[in-house]
């Protein structure tokens, strides 16, 4: 998120009230209901008592003390019900509280930053809030506010450009551009116009960097079938305009041919399209087949889903043991943990109808691809699960002489080689770095 973003949340909280609407979705939330329904999440497992020994007998063992009680506060920018963002940061909190007998979540829903000291000291003081998450830059930098006041507490921030960290307020964001580089293999085989489409927020670092993955993978399955295949980009101006959404999503499908939507927004809006006028959808952020039934797999070719959980674990872990988190946590496929009911999850994936990889390719989609794409995908899966393979490395970075001038980091002229192929971008020019728009993508008006 950046400035714009914090400008613009006022706007979002009452367009979050029409989503339902707007969408075509159910959202009968009521942020009181939820905030009261956060309080009744797994509570902590009392002690057992201490035994004492029976006399003329050696003293029994010492009993192994309780495990920390924590308490995960989340601040979400939006609402949770109906949305994938906030939806998927709600779920991670509810999975880490099924697992852990001494973890709580709490919550607050559609925070904007003038609402986040005053929510997270009242966590703090009337919850027991001791590690205190705000689910987008805009609303988690004001915590910077009152790090040093709670030194004994964890703070959080998703980062998008600003890496500002410190021992007790930490920087998060997951590799979900691995997920998307999948995507991209698969959307590429799939089209047969040779048009790609995405219905965008705004060009800002978080979305560059998200778009550049799926642009990638895109490429290159285009160069390995040796199919022309175009990507035309069109910006709505904010995270989540439903009518605005759908208006491009429109424009995508009918002006530009694109028979292969997905989208760097937040509502279902495109998904609508696709459902209409049958054509391919690729998701993000969640499986919303599989967890919100939105759609079948006659629509979503492939989404890619996001456990927060694997990051939030990292946290907790560390904190159970006193000791400090690292300051910018950045994960991939590489990472994991295991949830209460035994499934392996890993930071991001593809998914698809509660399937994961390779399976998770809609049966329909999975049809029309080439094998050669199909094995592809499992292939570069693999390697990112291991550690041993990411687009960014293995691909060069070339500008389209598009993007967003930031200061100190104006866009790089067309046709730069910002980063050469087969060279390990560092983390900090992956979350800081890439303001640009990869080589060859359409920048629509």
């Amino acid at each position: 998120m950046t400035e714009q973003s914090r400008m613009s949340w006022q706007k979002l909280s009452r367009r979050a009230l029409l989503r339902g609407a707007a969408a075509g979705l159910a959202v009968p939330v009521a942020s009181a209901l939820l905030a009261a329904c956060a309080g009744r999440q797994a509570t902590p497992t009392p002690a057992p008592a201490a035994q004492t020994p029976a006399p003329a007998q050696t003293p029994a063992a010492a009993t192994t003390p309780p495990a920390k009680e924590v308490v995960l506060a989340i601040l979400h920018f939006s609402i949770i019900e109906g949305t994938t963002w906030s939806g998927a940061h709600d779920r991670a909190g509810k999975r880490l509280a099924e697992k852990y007998p001494n973890v709580k979540y709490i919550f607050r829903e559609q925070v904007g930053p003038d609402q986040t000291v005053p929510f997270a000291e009242e966590m703090i003081a009337k919850e027991g809030a001791n590690i205190i998450v705000g689910n987008a830059e805009f609303i988690g930098m004001p915590l910077l506010d009152i790090v040093e006041k709670y030194p004994d507490k964890i703070f959080v921030a998703v980062t998008t450009s600003d890496l500002t960290h410190k021992p007790n307020f930490i920087r998060i964001f997951p590799r979900q551009y691995q997920s998307l580089y999948l995507e991209g293999l698969i959307a590429a085989a799939l089209t047969k116009t040779g048009n790609v489409g995405i219905v965008s927020a705004y060009p800002n670092l978080q979305v560059l960097r998200r778009q550049a993955g799926f642009v990638l993978g895109v490429q290159e399955a285009a160069k390995k079938l040796n199919k022309d295949v175009k990507i035309h980009i069109k910006y709505v101006g904010d995270w989540y305009l439903p009518a605005e959404e759908r208006a491009v999503a429109e424009t995508l499908a009918t002006q530009y041919n694109c028979d292969v939507l997905t989208q760097q927004t937040d509502s279902g809006s495109t998904l609508d399209v696709c459902k209409a006028r049958g054509l391919w959808f690729v998701g993000k952020d969640m499986d919303v087949v599989c967890f919100y039934k939105w759609a079948t797999t006659d629509t979503v070719a492939i989404s890619f889903d996001t456990r927060w959980e694997v990051i939030y674990d990292k946290i907790i872990q560390a904190y159970m043991k006193g000791e400090k988190p690292p300051e910018i946590i950045f994960p991939g496929m590489e990472s994991k943990i295991t949830l209460k009911d035994g499934t392996e999850v890993t930071t991001t994936d593809i998914m698809n109808d509660c399937k994961v990889g390779v399976e998770a390719i809609s049966p329909k989609a999975k049809e029309q691809l080439p094998k050669e794409i199909i094995d592809l995908v499992a292939e570069r899966r693999e390697g990112m699960r291991k550690g041993e393979w990411d687009p960014f490395t293995e691909h060069a970075l070339v500008s389209n002489g598009t993007g967003l001038a930031v200061e100190g980091l104006p866009i790089p002229p067309k046709g730069t080689v910002v980063k050469k192929a087969g060279e390990k971008p560092s983390d900090e020019f992956l979350l800081q770095k890439i303001n640009f728009d990869l080589d060859g993508v359409n920048i629509l008006p």
